[in-house]
């Protein structure tokens, strides 16, 4: 617990990576933590992706808390075969149509939801680019966005259209 507050870790983090570090402690009662070889964790592994049917999520949660453990605090290099990562799943975003996002927009009652919904919608921009998005970067009259979309990129200007 000490290790994963002194390199600043979120309050969820250090509560998942002791809940699913438990679970897996809890899989080898009789093993104290740092005997526990890496083909014992492979099949800790295989254990909650076959039997339990965990998530890509969890896999990875449980990955990063042993590797975690192991590696920073015991100081114990894994074998990259026993923790390997699953792979990303290639999903395709769900794409709304213009009569879904009229129909949105059309809804909210809110001058500054709908604003922002038009902003992101008629931009492009992601949750992120639009909260760092100031008032003088949007140029009214021309109905268009300045946006500097990395810290050595030239700004861009984005075309707003509805």
């Amino acid at each position: 617990m000490e290790q994963l507050t002194i390199k600043r870790y979120s309050e969820n983090t250090k509560n998942t990576y002791i809940s699913v570090f438990s679970k897996f402690l809890e899989f080898y009662p009789d093993i104290e933590p740092e005997n526990i070889t890496d083909e014992q964790i492979r099949r800790y592994l295989l254990h909650i992706i076959e039997k339990l049917k965990a998530s890509t999520s969890l896999q990875k949660q449980v990955i990063n808390s042993i590797k975690f453990y192991y590696e920073t605090v015991l100081g114990r290099e894994l074998h990259k075969a026993s923790v390997q990562r699953p792979r990303k799943t290639k999903e395709l975003p769900v794409v709304l149509s213009r009569e879904e996002v009229a129909e949105i927009l059309k809804n909210v009652k809110n001058l500054k939801h709908k604003a922002i919904l038009q902003t992101i919608y008629s931009a492009g921009l992601r949750r992120s680019e639009l909260i760092n998005l100031k008032v003088n970067d949007i140029e009214i009259p021309n109905c268009k966005v300045l946006y500097k979309f990395a810290l050595n990129s030239p700004i861009s200007a984005i075309q707003l259209t509805l």
